[in-house]
């Protein structure tokens, strides 16, 4: 059973019955149970004690993953309190009176995603307590802000060279190769994420939604943000009416800029180090926890001196903060255990030998081939960043940097552009998880709109990858994706009806 399909089977179990059943902890669940099943050989005993010793035990030990639940909880506590400080919604007011329109709404959330680069956890939950007041008053669905926040957290962050994203990519180079110019040279190849971005674009303008996002975007219209039978969050009401746009504003800068110096320091800038390096061989994880916590103080004491709250109402946000979280922590949690599953199934060694059995004979189709297997295999265990750690090396064995062979950038980005895309599409995705958080959506609900996008998208992304197989260019790949993208978009537009 090991290294072989069956170790791919868990996700997929987990995957079918939450879009069936739209409740994801169970689904999780229970394919955590197939996954210990599967390795224990049927021994009840045993799958427990691999479940919880060497599965959520051990994930829940790991110093980066408790680091990004450190991160969450800190980043909970502070949005309660801008929002009992009364800066979220004067921001929405004052954003009621320059964003008129549901268009222009998302765009300003799409503006917004792009400039925060440096990390996707930061992104999906900044630019979420920062854009619902605003699209909630244009009454775009938390579905749709759900999705124009995940668009513009991974696909951004793929193609940024100063981000956490661009350091991980950057520590699977193999030694003696330099990561980040091995990044920055995939950019352009990278056509999930730029079409990506593309394609959200032309659905905003040509007011486009279909499939379940058109009726969750129809019933926000008549005033039903979420569509499922109740809302999954609670909104912290304002206790003064003292709340200014700068109670929201400063403490979003201060966290960006404590962020990156966190990020920076992690790396060894203020030992040296230039900002490049530091950024590549950062610690995004205690970045993020650092970066958070300096924020957190910093609001408690610019809130206390400007007198919009109180000390014990300070205090108070840091356990409503954190019950905020709990859903987002708890899926997290469960998805980790999985993946912690599939890995001692030996996903990663199945995958790899399907890989390096096809790059002989499919030489010119092994961009889409990989980009297909990368967009599965992400999909499937939830994780983009395993995906770069399985594929990248392989990829580069087949096509040595060194070799001059252009296909070894247009493998490597494509790896990249499928491991996002699989990411974007699973509902155990940790960054799809945190974009539902940020929306404060439910998350199936998210999970199954964004579903019809990212597929289409990454259809138009495979059939560039099987061009640019046979013609290594990226601008000629790049130019016909795009053309793909908008005609796509028109051409629904054109035969659907606009919802508004």
């Amino acid at each position: 059973m090991y290294a072989t399909f069956w170790a791919l089977v868990p996700p997929i179990v987990a995957i079918v019955l939450a879009l069936i059943t739209k409740e994801v902890y169970s689904s999780l669940f229970i394919g955590i149970l197939v996954g210990g099943l599967f390795y224990a050989g049927g021994n009840i005993p045993g799958m427990l004690e691999h479940i919880f010793s060497k599965g959520m035990i051990a994930q829940l030990t790991d110093p980066y993953n408790v680091g990004i639940l450190i991160f969450l909880v800190f980043l909970g506590i502070m949005v309660s309190m801008m929002n009992k400080a009364g800066g979220s919604a004067a921001f929405g007011r004052w954003a009621s009176k320059h964003v008129k329109t549901r268009i222009g709404a998302q765009l300003a959330n799409i503006a917004l995603g792009a400039l925060i680069f440096i990390d996707d956890y930061f992104n999906c939950l900044t630019v979420g307590s920062v854009m619902r007041p605003i699209t909630d008053r244009a009454k775009v669905s938390r579905a749709k802000l759900a999705y124009l926040i995940d668009a513009t957290a991974a696909p951004i962050c793929i193609i940024a060279p100063i981000s956490s994203w661009a350091a991980a990519v950057s520590g699977f180079a193999p030694e003696g190769t330099n990561g980040l110019m091995l990044f920055i040279k995939a950019i352009p190849y990278n056509y999930y994420a730029i079409l990506t971005i593309v394609m959200m674009i032309c659905l905003v303008c040509f007011k486009v939604d279909y499939g379940p996002m058109a009726l969750h975007e129809k019933n926000a219209l008549n005033g039903d943000l979420f569509t499922v039978k109740a809302p999954p969050y609670k909104e912290d009401q304002p206790l003064t009416n003292k709340g200014k746009v700068i109670d929201l504003v400063l403490p979003i800068v201060v966290l960006i800029i404590s962020c990156v110096v966190g990020m920076l320091y992690t790396g060894g800038f203020f030992s040296g180090e230039s900002f490049v390096n530091s950024f590549a061989n950062s610690d995004a994880s205690m970045g993020l926890v650092l970066g958070s916590f300096a924020a957190l103080i910093i609001t408690i004491i610019y809130y206390l001196g400007r007198r919009v709250l109180g000390y014990k109402a300070c205090m108070e946000c840091i356990p409503d903060g954190f019950k905020a979280m709990i859903p987002a922590i708890t899926i997290l949690t469960l998805a980790w255990t999985l993946k912690s599953m599939t890995d001692s199934l030996g996903a990663a060694e199945y995958v790899a030998s399907i890989v390096e059995k096809s790059a002989g004979s499919l030489l010119n189709f092994l961009p889409a081939i990989i980009f297909a297997i990368a967009a599965l295999l992400a999909f499937a265990t939830g994780t983009s960043w395993g995906t770069f750690g399985i594929l990248i090396p392989i990829t580069l064995e087949v096509f040595p940097i060194t070799s001059g062979n252009p296909m070894a950038i247009i493998c490597v980005s494509a790896c990249m552009a499928g491991a996002v895309c699989g990411d974007h599409c699973s509902p155990i995705s940790d960054t799809t998880i945190m974009s539902s958080a940020g929306a404060q959506c439910d998350h199936i609900a998210h999970v199954s709109t964004q579903l019809y996008y990212s597929v289409t998208c990454a259809i138009i992304s495979f059939i560039t990858y099987l061009l640019v197989g046979f013609v290594p260019n990226p601008f000629i790949g790049l130019g016909v994706g795009i053309a793909l993208t908008v005609g796509t978009i028109f051409v629904l537009h054109k035969k659907l009806p606009a919802v508004a």
